[in-house]
This record gives C-alpha cells, structure tokens and sequence, in this order.
C-alpha cells in the first residue's frame, strides 16, 4: 500500500496515486512492467510537510527544487537544499521533514517494477549513500510536468503506458545531470572543455598527457575521474568520437576510406580500418554501403 504524507494540498499542489485497476495493467503490460509510476507530486513551499515510514513498500524518489530540509536514515541525517535527489528504495526505514525557516518545494514520485531496484542503483543509491545532488536542471523539471501530465487524462492506458516510459527517461536524465554536477564541480574537471578540445583535435592524435593537463591532473587520476565520469577512459572515447566522425563522412560525402582515416589522424588506412571494424562491427566501406541502401 502507499503512504503519502497527509499534507495539506494547496491550489497549486498535486498529489496523485494510479488507481489500482491501472497498476494491475501496468505490472503486468510489457511496455511498463520494468518500471511504472505508483504516485506521484508536486508539494511548492511545503510549510509543515513530515513523513515518517518505518516500514516502506514502495520506491520513491524525491526532487528538492526549492528551500530546505532535512531526511533521516537510521542514524544518518542528511541536510537537503536545492538540486538534491532523494533516493528511497522499497523497504528502508526513513523520514524527512521540510525545513521550518525555508520549506522545500519538492517534486517525487513512487514507482514500482521488476527493474525498479536497477533503476535506484543506476541512479545512484547505494547503502549508507541515498543523497545526489543533480543540481537545479530545467530538463529536470520539465521531464516532472511532462510525467504529471498524465493526471488528467481520465486514467487513459495508453496514457500511463507513455508516463511510464516517462519516467524511465525522466530517470536517466537525472544521472546525465548528476554527471554534469560532478564534472563541472570545484573539485572535480571541466569535462565540457576537455571533450571540446577532443573535438577540436578530431583529425590529429592527442595523448593522455595533453588531456590531464587540462584537467592539472596526473595521468593516473585524470584517467580514473573521467572514466568514472563516462564510463570510458578518455583515449576510448576520443577514439568512440573519431569512429562517430567517420561515420559521418562515410555517410554524407564521396571521400574514400584513406581519406577518411587521414581526417580523423590516422595515416595508416589499415589500422583506421581494423579501429573501425572493432567499434562498429563493419568495415568503412560495408558500413558505407548500408547506410546507403
């Protein structure tokens, strides 16, 4: 069963809960089974709002666009503020309560589905770790208006079919966000700057050293962070950019396949081959001949 909060709604509010005949369709429909939402909200300037759940059937995800407050985890109290994530999986002991001097204003939503604990994992939780901070993003927001707009739709299937796949979007855009909060973070790395100067150098080879100067990194570290970033070291992704490039002129241009290698900084057509072969499964010139069929 879900438990929301008993806060007083105002005009501007909105707390929804999908109706039981729908989380039937939803759970068991292939489209949404993976992950489905089961409520949902918008609590603005939240004055008094508190939840306390011992015990917890649900998954929920908490957006704090606005204000402060406060959230408990056993021994653990984090301090909530603007841009954080509250991340709350189904059965962990919790309770949060806006802040009296500055309430939040907060987005969430509880969700269900045989790859919800995934979903929690992918963006970001882990035991002792339930805060993220993705900053204030608009995309973040609108991806919430867009969700809720399944409110008022008459309980429309296909409705709800799109506002779950909705909200699995809505999820990944949080850990794009997330991602950039760390990468432009003081303590962290221009990432932007360091990927345009990849894109700048598309036609030369850059080494590693280049790239950790940027960053006023050693080579060790810089490597780490940015493949912690991306999920790729930084060579590998400058060479995933390179591949996209050719791709391109592969694509929209007559060049042959020595010239294509020569713009992307590799003198050897071969080995520029073999690279390609690698990333995409086909050489340059049947991949050539199938975009073009």
């Amino acid at each position: 069963m879900i438990t929301t909060s008993q806060w007083p709604l105002p005009a501007e509010g909105i707390r929804f809960l999908t109706p039981a005949f729908m989380l039937e369709q939803l759970h068991r429909h292939p489209l949404t089974r993976d992950c489905y939402p089961t409520a949902m909200g918008y609590y603005p300037h939240a004055r008094g709002h508190r939840m306390r759940r011992p015990r917890h059937d649900d998954n929920l995800l908490l957006y704090c666009v606005d204000g402060r407050g406060r959230l408990r985890l056993g021994e653990q109290r984090h301090d909530i503020g603007g841009g954080d994530l509250m991340l709350l999986p189904q059965g962990l002991a919790h309770s949060y309560a806006a802040s009296r001097e500055q309430p939040w204003s907060l987005y969430w939503v509880h969700f269900q589905g045989v790859s919800s604990r995934i979903f929690m994992e992918y963006l970001g939780y882990r035991p002792g770790k339930a805060v993220v901070h993705a900053g204030i993003a608009p995309p973040l927001i609108a991806g919430f208006h867009s969700l809720l707009a399944v409110t008022k739709t008459g309980y429309s299937s296909s409705a709800f079919i799109n506002a779950a796949n909705q909200c699995r979007h809505l999820f990944t855009q949080f850990v794009l966000e997330t991602n950039r909060q760390r990468a432009t973070h003081p303590a962290g790395m221009d990432l932007e700057a360091i990927q345009n100067t990849m894109q700048e150098n598309i036609h030369r080879t850059l080494e590693l050293e280049e790239l950790a100067a940027i960053a006023h990194l050693s080579k060790y570290h810089f490597s780490n962070r940015y493949k912690a970033l991306t999920g790729y070291s930084p060579i590998k992704h400058f060479l995933h950019m390179k591949i996209e490039y050719a791709c391109q002129l592969l694509d929209s241009s007559e060049l042959s396949v020595k010239a294509i290698a020569d713009a992307v900084g590799y003198d050897d057509a071969l080995y520029f081959s073999r690279l390609f072969r690698q990333t995409m499964g086909l050489s340059p010139r049947a991949y050539r001949s199938s975009v073009r069929k």
